[in-house]
């Protein structure tokens, strides 16, 4: 399927956000035509996203139920013949230039696009875009792809370190708008999904899957079910109707958590300890001499791939179907965590070295010399029991979602209790087990929690940034008047940061193209 091509903003945003979206549409139309002299050619848009339960897992290869919010990033931009031999031209610019100055930079058409992922510059997030979009152009078009010169203005409404996935908004956008620039007229979703996923790498972080998916994937309306093995597939999830009707409200902690900066000790860190709680467990309970599969996780290996494996070997006959459900599968595997990575402290080099059977050295070059890590103890155990337990966790939302048992009843305050207590569970898991939760946002879900929401917890890598809630209609004044008045009113916040601090959110439309006609 295609990325939809919108005639109007109303084929991108609720009738609500109308009056708000079109000042700033314009407001990038006319900075485009300022810096430039004429008018863009398209807009490429695409939303950043909040999860509503899933944390942490995508990258194990576990499925995740995420949904678009209406902020999202938008690129202005047009093209033209490149106009040297060889090269490309790229000219980049910001509506808030005084925050992210423009740049203009030329390409190899036949190399790679250099990016110093050790330097936070807001156009390696373009950059990133364009490496993976020029790999699947260069694949469709042949040895005779001549890259086009493009210039561009970006916009963006997600907050930067807000745990609503900017960075993912912005590269799905940016490669999005380097394909429709080089011609592409119909830009496949997946195929941009898979594009923007692989790309975001670039910029030093080792991501999972979920905000790209989102973002592209999404539709107006839904949540969006995610699934990652054996190969990517999403599909939309209404909620049913409830009584009283359910609301998603998210609330800022203005911790800000930059993944890409932290990413040593905390995002990337994570990776590379599932990563290596996978490889423990398959040396220790697969059959001696069985290969972990190679699979699409950041490093190659996956908690899903040692639990595919697991099972293949359990059955007898590996051409028989299982007897055993999924969610029965993960209950087992939380057991055989608890009963084989028995090391609370946590597992050094040489001890996880040696149950591999490898040196040090090549754990390190297999597992950290991708994007290093700084750690001296590994905890296997916490990080796949998160997992595990988390993955259980989205399967049984997901049953409650489509096979709810309380149609028609005209009090449905038992089934909004379950959804909510699955969310608090895995607040609890982020907390306790992988360590991602701050004390900001254990504030922030006690007090959300205590006004009436059904369910709080982080959302996004942690460490800061955003929570979602599970509200009641009737209960959401009520929670943003708690928080307010006791989070927010003890902190110094501007104007803008005000109005950014709680939103109520609806599930919003994932990626598209509007061709610029002048204002909108």
């Amino acid at each position: 399927m295609a990325v939809p091509t919108a005639n109007a903003l109303a084929d991108m945003y609720p009738e609500a956000a109308l009056a708000e979206q079109a000042p700033r549409w314009n407001t990038l139309l006319e900075s485009f035509s300022s810096a430039f002299g004429h008018k863009p050619s398209f807009v490429a848009r695409s939303p950043g996203r909040v999860n509503i339960i899933g944390e942490h897992i995508d990258y194990s290869l576990y499925s995740v139920l995420p949904m678009a919010i209406e902020a999202d990033a938008l690129l202005a931009a047009s093209s033209s013949p490149a106009q040297k031999d060889g090269v490309f031209q790229i000219k980049i610019r910001n509506v808030q230039d005084a925050k992210f100055p423009g740049q203009t930079f030329e390409v190899d058409a036949r190399g790679d696009v250099p990016i110093d992922s050790t330097k936070f510059e807001w156009t390696n997030y373009f950059k990133s875009g364009l490496r993976g979009a020029l790999e699947l152009l260069r694949k469709k078009k042949g040895a005779d792809f001549a890259p086009v010169d493009m210039e561009i203005v970006m916009n963006g409404s997600v907050p930067v370190g807000g745990g609503l996935s900017s960075s993912a908004a912005f590269v799905s956008a940016s490669a999005l708008a380097v394909m429709v620039a080089n011609g592409e007229t119909a830009v496949d979703k997946t195929e941009l999904t898979e594009v923007a996923i692989v790309s975001e790498r670039a910029v030093g972080v080792n991501s999972g899957g979920m905000d790209q998916a989102a973002s592209v994937l999404s539709e107006q309306g839904a949540a969006l079910f995610v699934e990652f093995s054996p190969k990517l597939k999403a599909r939309p999830i209404h909620f049913p109707p409830t009584h009283p009707e359910l609301c998603f409200v998210i609330a800022q902690s203005f911790v800000t958590s930059n993944k890409h900066v932290t990413g040593p000790i905390h995002y990337n860190l994570r990776v590379v300890e599932c990563s290596m709680a996978a490889a423990y467990l398959h040396a220790v309970l697969n059959p001696p001499g069985t290969p972990l599969p190679t699979d699409a996780g950041p490093l190659g290996v996956s908690l899903q791939g040692f639990h595919e494996t697991y099972f293949y070997h359990q059955g007898g006959d590996a051409s028989a179907a299982r007897s055993v459900t999924k969610e029965e599968e993960l209950a087992r595997l939380l057991q055989l965590v608890k009963d084989t990575l028995t090391q609370e402290d946590g597992y050094t080099r040489e001890e996880i070295a040696s149950t591999l059977g490898v040196s040090v050295a090549e754990l390190e070059a297999r597992f950290t010399s991708t994007f290093p890590v700084r750690a001296d103890r590994f905890k296997l155990r916490q990080r796949a029991l998160h997992v595990f337990s988390e993955a259980l966790r989205v399967l049984q939302f997901l049953t409650l979602l489509e096979r709810p048992v309380h149609t028609g009843a005209t009090d449905t305050t038992a089934f909004n209790t379950q959804l909510g207590d699955l969310m608090n569970a895995t607040q609890d898991s982020c907390r306790e087990l992988y360590e991602c939760s701050c004390d900001e946002i254990d504030a922030i879900c006690r007090v959300a929690r205590a006004a009436g929401a059904y369910g709080s917890r982080l959302t996004g890598a942690g460490w800061g940034g955003c929570s979602v809630h599970l509200v009641p209609a009737d209960k959401v004044e009520a929670v943003q008047a708690a928080l307010e008045r006791e989070y927010y009113g003890q902190m110094d916040l501007t104007e803008e940061q005000k109005t950014q601090a709680v939103v109520v959110s609806r599930p919003g439309h994932g990626s598209a193209i509007y061709k610029a006609e002048g204002v909108v």
